[in-house]
């Protein structure tokens, strides 16, 4: 029994599974979760996995590949067919042939150990991307977006500035705009841009956010009112102008 990720799943609509022999290391990914507003549950090995899993909805399980007795391995393929939930493997088998064995297991995703919550939260919320309905993720690519007079056609990746010139974008670049004009007028912090530029695929990384803000800011240039991208000191960046779809 799984419970289905929408296109507006809130963390607290998500359950995650941690399974992994390890006590503190569940402890500790299940209180950050937990902070994050995820429902968490625990299970040391399969059969106390399965158990949850008769009686819970769980949409995400994040599995160990090196459990004593049943392996993650073995737990994934048994999980193939019979549960819809995402699977993010872990493991300190971190080769290339071990994180594709894991996915031809039926993982999504798999991350190394050490494992860090801040990554692993990257993964779970980009999961949740993927997973949701076709429906959902084509509805906000049919309009054009308009402001200030320019135009982002975000089919076609091109951008017309008010004088009808078509403004080469990076693919990072591209990815910001997208996230700044789908959400304008907030402030976004950097982890908010990555987390949103990355839902796009785009090579939009940490430290390397604030160039790319500076790049696509001397490509939309200065209005009367000031930039259109604006920094906030502490706080992160707002994009100012209005914006329409149409």
């Amino acid at each position: 029994m799984t419970a289905k990720l929408t296109g507006d799943s809130a963390p607290g609509d998500t359950h995650i599974l941690i399974v992994d022999d390890d006590p503190s290391l569940r402890a500790l990914v299940r209180a950050f979760l937990m902070q994050e507003g995820y429902v968490v549950s625990e299970a040391a090995d399969g059969p106390a996995m399965r158990a949850i899993l008769a009686h819970q909805p769980v949409d995400i399980i994040v599995l160990d590949v090196m459990m004593p007795g049943e392996d993650g391995l073995t737990i994934a393929r048994s999980l193939a067919g019979q549960q819809d939930a995402g699977i993010i493997m872990v493991s300190a088998l971190g080769t290339e042939g071990d994180r594709i064995t894991g996915l031809e297991m039926g993982a999504d995703d798999y991350l190394p150990k050490p494992l860090s919550p801040r990554e692993l939260l990257a993964r779970i919320r980009a999961l949740q991307r993927r997973r949701r309905p076709i429906a959902d993720t084509r509805q906000p690519v049919l309009a054009h977006y308009h402001f200030e007079g320019w135009q982002l056609d975000p089919v076609r990746r091109v951008l017309r500035d008010p004088a009808g010139i078509i403004i080469s974008l990076s693919e990072g670049e591209f990815a910001l705009l997208l996230a700044f004009i789908e959400h304008p007028q907030q402030i976004l912090n950097r982890d908010a841009l990555v987390e949103l530029a990355r839902g796009e695929d785009a090579d939009v990384f940490d430290r390397a956010i604030d160039t790319q803000v500076s790049r696509l800011r001397c490509k939309l240039g200065t209005r009367a009112r000031g930039e259109l991208i604006h920094t906030v000191r502490s706080e992160g960046y707002i994009f100012q102008a209005p914006v329409q779809r149409g």
